[in-house]
């Protein structure tokens, strides 16, 4: 058994000739540290996380099915493929459907006409991970449509736009190192976060959010502490990793105690330095000293542990690029 490969960073829009098909990647959101801050009065908690992007993901395509009537839905199909498109079986409102039908709804309120498109996600990333996949993949459906219908809004706009559709999806529409706080939707740039080598491990467990947030037996604690000014590499990264946390850890483990069998896994393997749980779980990272290291690491884990997903990557480059327009980004 050899691990699942790496995807892509984030590209500028890829082209299919064959298909004439139009991608966006639509990257993993990993949670390098989670404080659970507060709960508001309708439930929803405050977070303060530092987040990076990459190692894997899954991919949006759009097709071009001729011109939409100012009346008709734009949104000519919806298909589904890739390793985990079986868990997405019967859900009939798709993230990816309702960002499109948001970023429809925009257009026409701007007067600009919309081109008929179907719409394919291919799922590379678990269900239900603790990698933001649902708001991945809506982000990425925002991205790659602003720029077929000729739009023009960017990514700050679209991350604005998309704040209705749920709290991950500003920091997913920006796709790279930041932080957020409040439920997710205040976020900003973290300048000089170094590119990590990460190895993504998930037992083959789904953990519901709102069941963690629930059996959380704390829930007001510190905000994270403030970051050095520069990060002195990977090794820096990883000492002020070691003084933070994942608040949601313990009471995910508690619901799903495999997840504690893939730290467990990641810890062990020559080179991590460190090993946490991402999001609300089931899926684990582990921060390696070198890109070497997690690969190895990912085919050992996969090899010991056939049914797991096991992925070895690197994060998203420079984080600045999150207030430039899409021309500018890499």
């Amino acid at each position: 058994m050899t691990p699942a490969a790496p995807d892509r960073p984030i590209s500028a829009g890829r082209g299919d000739a064959a298909g004439g098909w139009v991608c966006e990647d639509a990257p993993a959101k990993i949670n390098l540290a989670l404080a659970v801050t507060g709960r508001r009065a309708d439930g929803y908690h405050f977070i303060d996380t530092l987040v990076a992007h990459g190692v894997a993901g899954d991919t949006v395509a759009a097709r071009v099915d001729g011109v939409a009537d100012a009346a008709a839905d734009p949104i000519r199909g919806f298909e589904v493929d890739g390793r985990f498109a079986a868990g997405l079986d019967g859900e009939a409102d798709n993230l990816v459907l309702r960002a499109a039908r948001l970023l429809a709804r925009e257009a026409a309120r701007r007067g600009r006409p919309t081109a008929a498109v179907t719409l394919r996600l291919t799922k590379r990333l678990p269900i239900a991970s603790g990698l933001g996949g649902g708001s991945s993949d809506a982000a990425a459906t925002l991205r790659l449509l602003d720029r077929i219908w000729d739009l023009g809004l960017g990514r700050m706009r679209l991350a604005e736009l998309a704040a209705p559709l749920g709290a991950d999806l500003p920091m997913c529409v920006l796709g790279t190192a930041l932080r957020a706080r409040g439920i997710g939707e205040a976020t900003e740039p973290v300048a000089g976060l170094p590119i990590l080598s990460l190895v993504l491990v998930n037992p083959g467990v789904a953990v519901a959010t709102p069941a963690v947030f629930k059996a959380l037996t704390r829930r007001d604690h510190p905000p994270l502490p403030q970051w050095p000014a520069a990060w002195d590499g990977v090794d820096g990264v990883a000492r002020w990793l070691s003084t933070t946390r994942n608040d949601l850890e313990a009471a995910a483990i508690g619901l799903a105690p495999p997840i504690g069998d893939g730290l467990a896994a990641l810890a062990a393997r020559p080179g991590c330095l460190l090993a946490r749980m991402s999001g609300s779980g089931a899926t684990c990272f582990g921060l390696f000293a070198d890109p070497q290291a997690a690969a190895q690491a990912a085919v050992a884990i996969a090899a010991a542990r056939p049914s797991w997903w096991a992925v070895a990557g690197t994060t998203l480059g420079d984080p600045s690029v999150a207030g430039r327009a899409d021309a500018e980004l890499p």
